[in-house]
């Protein structure tokens, strides 16, 4: 079972190092490529490409003016830590041991519109760089033509024939071509219970997101039968809102 994140625009690179394992990421190179197209924008491209404010411009101008082809240990992080927000916040990666650690590198990854995909502990430098960027490239003129075949191979091989968990944003996972890909896929959706009403509320759902991938790694969850029993913050499984592409949990809303 492979579990599938979207990354976060947040970032935390002021937390101390940790002694855990480390990696590179397979797409450096690529990366590095879309990088040097970013860093020949303006700061006035930049609010543009990516509709933010002038101050956040200036600061991703920087951050891809400085980046570096290689990541070491002085100007990167393992992007499991280094991704803050709502999703991460659920993900709790903080309470990870070194077992836990080992396990989330086999089975979760991130996607990333600068990284391609990413382990957990891929080291990755700061940016901002949102999938539906649409950003020109020797592709085409959005990231998902830069990625498109290589995200759908790089999943299917990750997974290894095995049921890929679909925990992205619609934004990201739309860059894999799930139709293309050959593993199957699972998606969960989390709702809150409002007065008998069931609503989807973006922060609550990223959080939980975050959430069943922790449960995923801690309880070593190999099946989807595994995934039904999923109980962490309030939430319930609920057979009859599912099929066997989408799993539903509902909690009572607070």
């Amino acid at each position: 079972m492979l579990a599938v994140l979207s990354p976060a625009k947040k970032l935390n690179f002021d937390q101390p190092e940790n002694d855990l394992i480390e990696t590179l990421p397979d797409f450096q190179s690529d990366a590095n490529r879309l990088a040097q197209i970013a860093k020949k924008l303006s700061v006035s491209d930049l609010r543009g490409l990516m509709h933010i404010s002038e101050d956040l411009a200036k600061l991703n101008k920087a951050r891809f003016d400085g980046f570096s082809k290689e990541s070491t240990p002085e100007n990167s992080k393992q992007a499991m830590f280094a991704f803050a927000g709502d999703t991460y916040t659920g993900l709790d990666s903080a309470s990870f041991d070194a077992a836990d650690c080992d396990y989330a590198q086999g089975h979760l990854r991130i996607l990333s519109g600068l990284y391609g995909l990413l382990r957990p502990m891929d080291r990755i430098q700061p940016y901002r760089l949102e999938m539906g960027s649409r950003l020109a490239n020797k592709s085409g003129p959005t990231l998902y033509a830069y990625w498109d075949k290589k995200l759908t191979k790089a999943l299917d091989d990750a997974s290894q024939g095995n049921v890929v968990v679909n925990l992205a944003s619609a934004e990201y996972f739309k860059a894999a071509n799930e139709k293309a890909m050959a593993s199957p896929v699972v998606t969960p959706s989390f709702k809150e219970d409002r007065n008998g009403e069931l609503k989807m509320i973006g922060f609550f759902a990223k959080q939980a997101r975050g959430a069943m991938a922790r449960y995923i790694v801690k309880n070593r969850v190999k099946t989807v039968e595994g995934l039904k029993d999923f109980d962490l913050d309030g939430y319930k499984f609920q057979p009859s809102l599912s099929d066997d592409k989408t799993l539903s949990f509902t909690r009572n809303a607070a």
